[in-house]
Parts: structure tokens; C-alpha cells; sequence
């Protein structure tokens, strides 16, 4: 039954958004709209086209607001009412990580101050290591403990995680990539860990920001509820107009998470805490409550297991919370063949995950979200094919007053939520179109991986090598 959810969530999420697009065209259709004169264009010699330059009518306008601010609020209302009820529950069988039960565990009792044990999970990462160790040393206060977990290395992975005074971990006969390696490390690790004894997930090739841990330390210690702190992440400098293009997605996000008060998306894999208790409870309700494998902290099965494991600690009633001070920088996709494969398992694995869960009050945010990258697939290529009809079916240029003043609106919405981001980022924002065209290429990701899943396609895991190592290889 899950295998079916999963192979049918993508084409599932594309019919509703196709469906509520063709009722959306046909109450356009239908509306009253006053007699204007008509225009007539021929396309490629053989199709007649007529159209006129009348906006659309009022009405149909505070109709298509009032629905989009209907969708939003009951959206917003439900993910409220959700993250309520858990905080409030009690139920420990159903919501055994709610803060409320958590809290009733450890009332009066002291735990000890809060540590910080790292995990850095690294497959041939002798490049951009020493980076994210620095950037771990240079904390303050540090890590207590350091631990890479060398899984399948064949360079100096291991070389140099000891030469930087890390602890290392050597995976053993591993099959599951980085949730495989992880579930070893952590068989080792979580025995010994106290209540308090908080364990970070770390990409080998992220850095944190100085400040990270003292926030996310404090943020452990005053809220004992509190299961785990995810990181906000922005990318590195580097790769041209398409490291621009992912900088600025990642600026947007960020701006999200800081207007949401840190409600958390996806605890990130570039660097995500967790108390002992929220890693130990997950793998005890694997196989029962959520999908996986008993024992298991990461479900292997799943392509992304990072957005898995979020969905899990929800669906658990687990508190996370993702500030607006910790923050890392991460590495970024430098050609188009990379960003694709990239995307590509992280769209894929989300659907997958949708499916795995099925539909309840923690995947509702993340089905809505499906929901409208499938409607925006929908609303974009819809506009480009308009535009390319417009310009070949008609001699000349027409000025549609509203939409150039629609397109004014959307330039200046993309210029301001990149702001921060210094005037690279302003000046591709304002180009407009660079960013339709790159959220274009987002999308086809999005269709080919709904293809993908619905034809039970093997996913593949692409390793992707950094820079220096590989201009070191190429040397």
C-alpha cells in the first residue's frame, strides 16, 4: 500500500492543481466582460487568433483575491490548530515527543548542562572537511565532541578528520548512503547519551556561521519541550549566474523561516540538533507508527532523508524550531547537470515521503506546498505559451496595461525579498525574466520527477564532488 501512495502522490497533486486551473479558466470564460474591440493575428499562416486588451473585470479580480486569501488563511488556520494541539497534548502513546509530555517526564529534574556531540557524515569529502571543521572549532562555546563518519572513503577523508583533532567513525559495510551511515553512528553514539547530551547532524561541506551553537545552546536550555534546531542556510560565493540563481532561492527561504518566527519547513541536513530522546523515540516507533525500519533513525528508503526525518519528529508531536541566528553556508550546484540531479532527489524524495505518510495533519502543509509548485507549473508555462502565441500571431508589439502592470508588482515583490542578499542579487531579480526561466527549469525537475515516481523509475544518488577536489583530480 505505501509503495502505491508513493508512485501515485505526484499524479495525484498534478490533477488537483490541473483541475482547479481548468475550473479557475472556465469561471474566466463565463464572467461578463464588457464589448471591446477585438483583434485578429494569424499564427504560422493557418490558425486564426482573436484577442482584445481589456484586463480582466473587476469582479474576477476580488473573486481570485478573495479565493487566494480564502486558501491561505484556512491554510494557515489549520497549521495552526496542528501545531497547537501537539504542543498542548498530553497523549503520550499517540504524541510521545509533545512538549507537554516531555515536560511532565522531566519535571524537577536536572540533566546537566546541555553538550553538543557533532556528526559528519563525509564520503570522499577531503576537500571542503577541513572548511566545516574550522568552522566547528571556531564556535564559542565549541563542540564537546566530534565525530566523522567516514562511510565508503577512497581519499584522505579519514587523514584529515584526525589531523583535526575529530574523533572518526568508520562505517561498515554500508549500502545506504548518508541515512545508512548515520543509523550506524548513531547505534554507537545514542546509548551514552544523556537527556541533555544534544547530537548535530552536519553536511561535510558546510560551514556555521559564528554564533550558531551559543543560539542553538541556549535555545536547549531555556526550553526543555524543545527537541530540535535546525539551521537557516545561504549559499556560498562563486559559480556565476547560476550560483546567483540558487543564492537568491536560498535568500527567500530564509526570509520565510524569519517571517514564520522559525516554524520549521525541513530540518536541514547542512545542520540540524536533536535531543537523544526525540533520535531515540523515532527509532522506536519505525515499522509501528511511521514508516521505517525499527532501531532505524533515518528511513534508508528515503531519497531525502533529511525532509523524512522532519515529517517524522511532526508526526510525533516533536517542538522544532529553526533560528534566525543560526544560520551556515552551504555549497552550491555549479552546472545545470548537477542542479538537476540535485533537485531532482529532493523533489522526488518529497512526494515520496507524502506518499509514505499519507494524508494527515502534519503533511498538510507539505501537500499544499505540492500543491502549488504543481499550480505554478500550470500558471508559468501557461503565460509563456500566451506570450509566444502573442508574438507570432500578431505584426506588432500590444502594451497590456494590466499584466505590464501585474509584471511591475512581481519585479518589485523579487527585488525586495532578495535585498539583503547586495546588489548582485537585486540586479538578477530585477532582470525578471533570468529567474522565470531558472523557476522554469525548477519545474520541468518537478514534472520529471512526478514522471519518475508514477513509472516506479529507480531513483539514482548522485555524489556530487566538490570544486577543489575536483580540479585536484583533473590536475
Amino acid at each position: 500500500m505505501r509503495n502505491r501512495l508513493e508512485r501515485w502522490v505526484g499524479l495525484i497533486v498534478l490533477g488537483l492543481t490541473g483541475l482547479a486551473a481548468f475550473v479557475l479558466w472556465l469561471a474566466v470564460a463565463h464572467s461578463e466582460r464588457p464589448r471591446t474591440e477585438q483583434h485578429r493575428g494569424v499564427l504560422f499562416g493557418a490558425w486564426h487568433v482573436i484577442y482584445d486588451t481589456q484586463g480582466p473585470s473587476a469582479r474576477v479580480l476580488l473573486v481570485a483575491i478573495a479565493v487566494a486569501l480564502i486558501c491561505a488563511a484556512g491554510l494557515g488556520f489549520l497549521e495552526y490548530r496542528v501545531i497547537t494541539t501537539y504542543r498542548r497534548s498530553t497523549n503520550s502513546r499517540g504524541l510521545p515527543l509533545a512538549p507537554r509530555v516531555v515536560m511532565a517526564d522531566t519535571k524537577g529534574r536536572f540533566d546537566g548542562e546541555v553538550t553538543v556531540t557533532v556528526l559528519v557524515p563525509a564520503h570522499d569529502e577531503e576537500a571542503s572537511l577541513p572548511g566545516t571543521l574550522s568552522s566547528l572549532a571556531q564556535q564559542q562555546p565549541p563542540p564537546d565532541r566530534v565525530v566523522v563518519v567516514a562511510d565508503n572513503c577512497t581519499d584522505r577523508t579519514v587523514e584529515i578528520a584526525r589531523a583535526h583533532g575529530a574523533e572518526v567513525f568508520e562505517t561498515v559495510g554500508n549500502t545506504h548512503k548518508k541515512g545508512g551511515a548515520l543509523n550506524q553512528a548513531l547505534r554507537y553514539l545514542l546509548p551514552g547519551q544523556g537527556e541533555n547530551d544534544v547530537v548535530m547532524v552536519m553536511d561535510a561541506d558546510t560551514m556555521l556561521d559564528p554564533g550558531f551553537l551559543a543560539s542553538a545552546i541556549r535555545r536547549f536550555t531555556d526550553d526543555r519541550g524543545l527537541m530540535a534546531v535546525g539551521g537557516v542556510f545561504y549559499g556560498e560565493d562563486g559559480h556565476g549566474l547560476i550560483g546567483q540563481f540558487q543564492r537568491n532561492e536560498y535568500i527567500r527561504y530564509g526570509r520565510e523561516l524569519r517571517r514564520r518566527r522559525g516554524k520549521v519547513f525541513v530540518l536541514t541536513g547542512t545542520a540540524s540538533m536533536f535531543r537523544p530522546r526525540a533520535l531515540r523515540t523515532v527509532a522506536a516507533e519505525r515499522g509501528q507508527t511511521i514508516p521505517g525500519i525499527e532501531g532505524d533513525v533515518y528511513d534508508t528508503a528515503a531519497l531525502t532523508e533529511d525532509n523524512e526525518l522532519t515529517i517524522a519528529l511532526k508526526s510525533l508531536g516533536a517542538l522544532t524550531v529553526s533560528p534566525s541566528e543560526c544560520t551556515v553556508v552551504t555549497e552550491l550546484m555549479p552546472s545545470w547537470r548537477l542542479l538537476w540531479h540535485q533537485r531532482l532527489r529532493w523533489q522526488r524524495g518529497a512526494l515520496e515521503n507524502l506518499g509514505a505518510y499519507g494524508v494527515t495533519p502534519q503533511t498538510i502543509r507539505y501537500r499544499a506546498q505540492q500543491l502549488g509548485i504543481g499550480y505554478g507549473v500550470f500558471a508559468l508555462w501557461s503565460y509563456f505559451a500566451l506570450l509566444g502565441v502573442t508574438l507570432l500571431a500578431t505584426d506588432r508589439w500590444v502594451w497590456f496595461t494590466f499584466w505590464l502592470g501585474l509584471g511591475l508588482l512581481f519585479m518589485a515583490e523579487r527585488v525586495v525579498t532578495v535585498w539583503r542578499g547586495g546588489w548582485k542579487a537585486r540586479l538578477v531579480a530585477l532582470a525578471l525574466f533570468p529567474e522565470l526561466f531558472f523557476d522554469a527549469f525548477l519545474q520541468l525537475v518537478y514534472v520529471k520527477g512526478v514522471v519518475d515516481i508514477s513509472l516506479n523509475k529507480q531513483a539514482r544518488w548522485t555524489h556530487v564532488q566538490h570544486a577543489a577536489a575536483a580540479e585536484k583530480v583533473a590536475r
